[in-house]
């Protein structure tokens, strides 16, 4: 009799294990691993990781015992989280969750420039008042949109803000022709023109060493006292302390940000008190049933490995993200 494929399931318990993952229990050996010490005493003989909590410092300690390992699911789009040196000079795969938050991550977005135009947070604070004062508010139409990130999240932002009537282009990491979604396509060294064009910025560039404070003060600077900075990519591409000055001195008009340098965001940080700053704990994507989309994603991929079809969503780990 066959031995059954093993699959190692990162970050979950026998009793907190991915809801879904029973309908391969039939076809594949699910072990469940939540910490360092499992992870040790399960990797060997495991030829595939579904790595339900995306980190480094679970699988890293024990990379060694993972001499059969071939192809590692991420439960995440982004993998910065995941990726260490020796796991990307290996000859593992590793596939993302790339597809699966962006209608989410789109809709927060319009949910937050939706915001913005209408002063809603500062309603909030007139109602506390008990104050009533009229005013007029900003129409999305017409207005000029930026995705920073020319991934799928952004493609998906770009679509719903377009059809708004929003004037949507892009910054990618080469610039190429535009398309159906944006109208302009800059590279990564157009960033700073680029932002001084926009009345929104947004941010979904994944974190590798190349965006790292991508959005500095030469990127803030360029931007119009009147712009509006979205941040639903990685902390890690933002100079918070260049964000910071920027809100402060009224160099930009405002910010909403979904992720963060440090996470959970300080208690002590300015950011938590700026008029200007609306701040979410880094759930942007997450919707009712994104657990479950992503067993499904994991089972479709899981399905390809073992008839030996081409896996979804393959990353390219020495840039850190799914090339487009």
């Amino acid at each position: 009799m066959t031995a059954l494929t093993k699959v190692v399931v990162m970050g979950a318990t026998s009793e907190d294990a991915p809801s879904g993952l029973e309908m391969v229990t039939d076809v594949v050996d699910v072990v469940p691993a939540a910490t360092t010490e499992a992870l040790a005493g399960s990797l060997p003989g495991a030829a595939v990781l579904f790595a339900w909590r995306p980190r480094s410092g679970l699988l890293r300690p024990v990379w060694s015992q993972a001499a059969d390992l071939e192809w590692i699911q991420s439960a995440s789009a982004g993998v910065d989280g995941l990726l260490f040196p020796e796991l990307v000079e290996s000859h593992v795969v590793v596939t993302n969750a790339r597809g699966v938050f962006d209608e989410a991550i789109a809709e927060f977005t319009l949910g937050v420039l939706l915001l913005f135009a209408k002063g809603f947070p500062g309603v909030t604070e007139r109602q506390r008042r008990r104050e009533w004062a009229h005013r007029d508010t900003e129409r999305l139409a017409g207005k000029r949109l930026l995705v920073v990130g020319a991934g799928s999240i952004g493609h998906a932002i770009g679509r719903v803000t377009g059809g708004l009537g929003m004037v949507v282009r892009a910054v990618a990491r080469t610039a190429r022709p535009g398309n159906e979604v944006f109208r302009v396509i800059h590279g990564s060294d157009e960033l700073a023109d680029a932002c001084g064009w926009a009345d929104f910025v947004v941010n979904v560039l994944p974190s590798t060493p190349e965006t790292r404070h991508a959005f500095d003060d030469r990127a803030f600077s360029a931007m119009r006292p009147s712009t509006r900075f979205v941040n639903v990519g990685r902390g890690a591409t933002v100079d918070e302390a260049a964000l910071i000055r920027a809100l402060e001195e009224g160099g930009i008009a405002g910010a909403a940000l979904d992720v963060f340098e440090e996470e959970p965001l300080s208690s002590e940080s300015p950011l938590w008190d700026l008029p200007n700053v609306m701040v979410s704990p880094h759930m942007s994507g997450e919707f009712a049933g994104w657990r479950e989309a992503l067993v499904e994603l994991f089972i479709e991929n899981l399905e390809r490995y073992l008839t030996g079809r081409p896996l979804r969503n393959v990353v390219d780990k020495e840039r850190g993200y799914v090339p487009s």
